[in-house]
């Protein structure tokens, strides 16, 4: 996938229910950075490895990126096999 834009990151986090504050500690990054992070409208700047940790996080509690070969950015839940 190509890099995520802010709007993804935010939405991303909202779907799973978590905090700025959650998934900055759980990326081992400030709160600031990833807000400045979440507020692009285009893709996500930053240091490329505090973007990748970010995607990490959230990919690891569930999420899957849509990127635009597929109508146009997004994220949903990850199915899960039961």
């Amino acid at each position: 996938m190509n890099k995520p834009t802010g709007r993804q990151l935010a939405a991303a986090r909202t779907l799973l229910g978590l905090t700025q504050a959650e998934v900055a500690a759980r990326s081992n990054l400030s709160v600031p950075t990833l807000k400045r992070m979440e507020a692009r409208e285009g893709p996500a700047t930053g240091m490329q490895n505090n973007i990748d940790a970010v995607i990490r996080t959230l990919e690891a509690a569930g999420i899957d990126f849509i990127d635009d070969a597929a109508g146009g950015p997004g994220v949903r839940l990850k199915t899960q096999n039961l």
